[in-house]
């Protein structure tokens, strides 16, 4: 009885950790969108001292913070953060407001008044990861962060059921594989919960440089499988809007 019951509880306890190893994690990405070098410089200051810290005390790790290559036409900066669970999410910024730490060294950004406030508009995005890339994955690039591109990409589709049916092409479809494949560096993929932009899907992948970005899309776009998976009938007229941004990390980013 004893070995049987040794046996069944291995079992459960291995069938557990596979799910917990598939289970998918939630993204938030927070947008703030600047005019002034001076709101650039409090948000910097807020999210390398302040909210940062203060997450990784909380056990969050792999956050992005990122900004547009061309910052002088599009002035935002994007943050990155991973969760294991839409609780997290309220739990957090119930825990944030306790901490001491975290409120004197954000205090210039969250007591910023209504005449001069930090940003001119904050977008946040809820995603939830896909089935075939359920984790955060940080990228495996070498060389100057100066030099680096991520490219986060949004695909909009005309109603949520031709949502899906893009969402299943990169799953089952094989799409995901193929960027793996090709070596594009993915950092996450997700479906979009709540956002200004819906029902979409958003993705980063990074690369070292611009011409090692635009040789790997070339590849893609040449390459056998993707021409057989985006000629198959069931793929069709998928997406109706895509949005390209092509982003560099912060010095404080965490990758």
């Amino acid at each position: 009885m004893s070995k049987i019951f040794t046996v069944f509880t291995f079992c459960l306890f291995a069938s557990v950790s596979l799910l917990a190893q598939k289970s998918q994690e939630f993204y938030e990405i927070k947008i703030y969108h600047l005019k002034t070098d001076a709101q650039e410089k409090i948000l910097d200051s807020y999210l390398e001292h302040a909210l940062i810290p203060a997450l990784h005390r909380l056990g969050f790790a792999n956050i992005g913070v990122f900004k547009p290559i061309d910052a002088d036409t599009m002035r935002k900066l994007y943050v990155l953060i991973p969760y294991q669970s839409l609780n997290d999410v309220t739990k957090t910024q119930e825990q944030l407001v306790k901490d001491k730490i975290y409120l004197q060294a954000g205090k210039e950004y969250i007591e910023t008044p209504h005449s001069s406030p930090a940003f001119t508009r904050l977008e946040t995005i809820h995603l939830k990861a896909f089935s075939h890339h359920p984790k955060l994955k940080l990228p495996k690039l070498k060389g100057s962060r100066n030099e680096r591109i991520y490219e986060l990409r949004s695909y909009e589709s005309h109603t949520e059921k031709i949502f899906k049916n893009k969402v299943h092409m990169f799953n089952e479809g094989g799409e995901v594989v193929l960027f793996d494949r090709l070596g594009f560096n993915a950092v996450f993929y997700g479906e979009v919960l709540a956002g200004s932009h819906m029902p979409n899907l958003m993705y980063m992948t990074t690369f070292e440089n611009k011409a090692e970005r635009d040789a790997h899309w070339k590849s893609f776009g040449d390459d056998a499988e993707w021409k057989k998976l985006s000629s198959m009938p069931e793929y069709q007229k998928n997406v109706s809007h895509i949005d390209i941004f092509f982003l560099r990390p912060t010095a404080y980013s965490d990758y």
